[in-house]
């Protein structure tokens, strides 16, 4: 794990210190956490740097500078990363830094396109917080997502990419046959065509109890959050599939014991992943065809989790350190709605995936190409992905293809 850049003083019961963490932790920047309720040279630290008042979060980096109560825009400014873009104009506008968007991008620019990316979270998408890609082609022994992500970003901007972080994009509208882009920090910008690259986020329980310990005990993230519960005496995790059993796995580098609450009957994993939990001394527990009901905690941090099994009704309850929430993914296509056509899940529906196509464009749409002529799709966003890397590695540079033949025609 790559050492702390930045310490965190703040306490379990504080909301601005839980957005800065949040903020840090999208931004893939790894920090240390003090709680100065439970560490009193913490406390102390924090009314030195403060003048004798107990201000936080008080936020220390590595050259010994401090910010107080910063706001994400602040803390972005401190960390370096570009939040505004050196032109209006642009050929192609790209929403997203993950595999999709910057394989797009490595493509685009390398032919001449001026290109912008745009990035609310950490370069590298969900691939950056993947403990490892072991089925990536290219790497025999495997790559961890945070060195793949850096190769990649790295790469784009070798190209000349100009890649903004720690920008989110609210709406699209269309202006004189340009698209407009619209971010959260006031600023407008356009282009001939867009990717949308924006992937998907990680589904809540909608439980009692949920959005009151995040971060103080309900995480989604175990790479992220993990080592925060080194010695911790039992972990849950709630899923099935491979995400679930294999972040599962990683925990029990942390924790004496991890439990896994399924729905199902069975694992929905990779047979490799199953194999692995079912090693004798796997230290991993299933418990299978179970329904979390709520989530409740005391001083502002997790103490329990209360579930049911499908086949009764009596309540259960498991007091773990810590749980990790793995039951699937929201696409991140919020600000597309009434813009592009979207399936009922919310997915963006691209090529031949649109009913009646020629006659919504006027001529049949491009692969990757979504409803409204010029915008364009790739990765976990679009209906029908794979949600692989190898794969939105792949969409992305087929997107750049069908973007280069869209911007040949609209010369």
């Amino acid at each position: 794990m790559t050492e702390p850049r930045v310490t965190v003083y703040g306490a379990y019961w504080c909301p601005d210190c839980r957005r800065a963490k949040k903020f840090l932790g999208e931004q893939f920047i790894p920090y240390k956490w003090v709680d100065i309720e439970q560490d009193k040279d913490g406390e102390m630290y924090v009314l030195q740097k403060n003048d004798g008042k107990r201000i936080i979060p008080t936020i220390v980096f590595e050259d010994d500078t401090f910010l107080v109560e910063p706001s994400n825009a602040e803390l972005a400014k401190k960390l370096g990363l570009k939040t505004e873009a050196k032109k209006t104009y642009y050929d192609l506008i790209i929403i997203g830094g993950g595999p999709a968007g910057l394989t797009a991008a490595i493509y685009a620019s390398r032919e001449g396109a001026d290109v912008l990316l745009v990035e609310r979270s950490g370069l590298g998408g969900q691939a950056g917080i993947t403990v490892g890609l072991d089925n990536f082609p290219g790497f025999p022994e495997g790559i961890s997502g945070q060195e793949f992500s850096e190769r990649v970003t790295q790469q784009a901007r070798r190209f000349g990419v100009e890649i903004l972080q720690a920008v989110d994009v609210e709406k699209l509208e269309m202006e004189e046959g340009y698209h407009e882009v619209y971010t959260s920090d006031s600023k407008h910008y356009h282009s001939k065509a867009v990717l949308i690259a924006t992937g998907a986020s990680y589904r809540r329980l909608e439980v009692p109890g949920e959005d009151d310990y995040i971060g103080a005990g309900i995480h989604f993230c175990a790479t992220c959050d993990g080592p925060f519960y080194k010695g911790a005496k039992e972990i849950v995790v709630i899923g099935g599939g491979n995400s679930a059993v294999e972040e599962g796995l990683h925990l029990t580098n942390f924790a004496e014991k991890v439990t896994l609450l399924v729905r199902s009957d069975r694992l929905t994993a990779s047979q490799i992943a199953i194999d692995k939990v079912n090693e004798p001394n796997s230290r991993v527990e299933v418990r299978y065809n179970t329904i979390v009901e709520a989530i409740e905690g005391q001083d502002s941090k997790l103490k329990t989790i209360k579930y049911r099994y499908n086949d009764g009704d009596k309540t259960e309850e498991i007091h773990p350190a810590a749980a990790f929430i793995f039951i699937g993914q929201t696409p991140n296509t919020g600000f597309l709605k009434d813009y592009v056509a979207l399936d009922k899940y919310g997915f963006a529906l691209t090529g031949h995936d649109i009913e009646h196509g020629k006659e919504i464009m006027g001529m049949e749409p491009l692969p990757f190409e979504a409803s409204l002529s010029g915008i364009f799709v790739a990765g976990d966003a679009r209906h029908g992905s794979t949600k692989q890397v190898a794969s939105a590695v792949g969409e992305g540079a087929a997107a750049s293809i069908s973007i280069r033949e869209f911007l040949r025609r609209s010369q």
